[in-house]
């Protein structure tokens, strides 16, 4: 392919990308695309054969971006390959976050034997990173099976919370999902808190529940609390415990 035709599938690309950005992929129809790009419909499908093979190459161009980003990021990081591990799980999962619609269409679509080379590069930068870790001795699980648990554990993380509402979406939930995977498969000890108030704090918000449905107490046993300050002290309480 010359540069010439490089840039002009490159251009299409950018063109299709933001249209997917802005209306996911029912928004990528080759008429759409080919308007948007100002050129015709037969010659987009000369450039990609047909709606799949844009999608297809589509993907690839998320990928890219990914392995873009991560790239960057990583390189700035101290060289722990524990600490990249932790960090990688993060830039993947914003990425999710950030591009919805493209992660959807990377890893939502998956086909056995379907996998773009961009894809490829991304799980082998993964495989990379635990075989350091194997290298220092910190990996309690072989490679092979660490990358599946990582893959699996991440993509399902960030699936999760591209589903929920912006506005409800917790990604204390990805933290707390990564360091507990991450200290399954490394020799690294979890990271302690130093303190069980978490733990103290829900026990006595099971508590104050229990009380409130259990029924009217017994003479002198009640809350002496008002509805509004027993609401306001179970907030403060799953303040303490997240």
């Amino acid at each position: 392919m010359n540069e010439g035709r490089r840039a002009a599938r490159r251009q299409v690309l950018q063109v299709a990308a933001k249209l997917l950005e802005e209306g996911g992929s029912e928004a990528v129809s080759t008429r759409a695309v080919a308007a948007a790009a100002g050129i015709t419909a037969p010659a987009l499908y000369r450039m990609f054969d047909d709606k799949d093979g844009l999608l297809a190459e589509l993907a690839a161009y998320g990928f890219e971006m990914y392995l873009a980003e991560k790239r960057e990021a990583l390189a700035l990081t101290p060289d722990d390959p524990v600490a990249d591990l932790y960090r990688g799980w993060d830039l993947h999962v914003d990425f999710g976050v950030q591009h919805p619609a493209f992660y959807m269409l990377m890893y939502g679509t998956v086909q056995p034997g379907r996998r773009p080379p961009a894809a490829d590069e991304a799980h082998a930068l993964l495989v990379r990173l635990l075989g350091r870790a194997a290298d220092a001795g910190r990996l309690r699980v072989p490679v092979e099976q660490a990358t599946r648990v990582i893959h699996a554990a991440t993509t399902g993380a960030t699936l999760a919370l591209i589903g929920e509402e912006s506005s409800e979406r917790d990604l204390t939930t990805s933290t707390r999902l990564r360091d507990t995977v991450i200290a399954s498969i490394t020799t690294d000890s979890p990271a302690s808190s130093g303190s069980d108030l978490a733990s103290r704090a829900l026990a006595l918000d099971a508590a104050l529940g229990t009380a409130l449905t259990t029924g009217p107490p017994a003479a002198g046993a009640g809350l002496p609390l008002r509805d509004t300050e027993t609401a306001l002290l179970r907030e403060w309480l799953q303040m303490l415990a997240g």
